[in-house]
């Protein structure tokens, strides 16, 4: 029924290669389950794959099948949560095999290339609409020791970023809210729909702070920037349009752009580095 590109799911381990291998099988599983009928070529992303199907009654929808992980599981308990309020609406799920039933968007339109100004504004209304209680049954974050993980790289991030990133995450981690948030809203996994102009996907769910999930939308069109002025700008503008605590929306995205800092950097990926550096010197508390 479906063939997986060779490439997919080369990154995540042992476990995601022979998760992949299972796939021609699951989604031939699921569309007999759900009474589906493949209705365009196979679409993948990092972790999971999407294929486009129709009902039984004829309406389009999409059959994902997605690599279980920390960051993935609780996808469909966050979809039933935001109930298709501004994110894709849920319509069946199989939490024993990463299985969802979606409803169909405009994959070829996202708000990467839409203008700024307008991502900027369905970006920030979504960070203040996702804001709904999570409740108990969601991970939150819990800090590392940024410290040692520094040392571990041969101390290449400044130390005085590293300790007061360390200082601010644990106080913060300590204090946060109990709302749902999205660790990875960004412009691409915002796609154009029907019942909605713009619709989010592919959540990665946890509980906390709202002000969590801004640097997303710094780090993604980082190149539009105008330098560190522009940086500061756009954080502004989220803070606003989404109604958020500046404060604490500053000092979770500095904590995060050191921790992805020297994620970047034990990864070998020079580009997510300089961006989550610069992003820590333009937002330094």
């Amino acid at each position: 029924m479906i063939t997986v590109p060779d490439d997919f799911a080369l990154t995540l381990g042992e476990g995601a290669l022979a998760w992949r291998t299972t796939l021609p099988s699951l989604a031939t599983k699921f569309c007999a389950r759900w009474s589906l009928t493949p209705d365009g070529p196979l679409l993948n992303g990092h972790v999971a794959v999407v294929l486009p199907v129709r009902r039984a009654d004829g309406h389009p929808a999409a059959l994902k099948l997605t690599w279980l992980d920390t960051e993935t599981r609780q996808e469909p308990l966050a979809l039933a949560k935001w109930r298709g309020k501004g994110v894709v609406d849920l319509l069946d799920h199989d939490d024993e095999h990463g299985a969802l039933l979606l409803e169909r968007l405009d994959h070829t339109r996202t708000l990467n290339h839409a203008p700024i100004e307008e991502a900027l504004a369905v970006t920030g209304g979504l960070l203040r609409r996702l804001g709904v209680p999570a409740g108990p049954e969601f991970r939150r974050h819990v800090p590392g020791d940024l410290v040692e993980e520094n040392a571990a790289l041969g101390g290449t991030v400044p130390d005085a970023f590293v300790r007061l990133a360390l200082d601010l995450g644990r106080s913060l981690a300590g204090t946060a809210a109990d709302t749902l948030v999205n660790e990875d809203l960004h412009y691409e996994n915002v796609l154009r729909g029907d019942r909605e102009p713009w619709v989010m996907i592919d959540p990665k769910p946890l509980a906390g702070d709202p002000e969590f999930g801004v640097i997303p939308l710094l780090w993604n069109r980082f190149g539009e920037l105008d330098g560190e002025r522009g940086l500061r700008d756009r954080f502004a503008a989220l803070c606003d349009i989404a109604g958020l605590d500046v404060g604490r929306a500053r000092a979770w995205t500095f904590y995060r752009a050191v921790d992805n800092w020297l994620w970047g950097l034990d990864v070998g990926s020079a580009d997510s580095a300089a961006r989550c550096a610069a992003i820590a010197r333009a937002l330094h508390p």
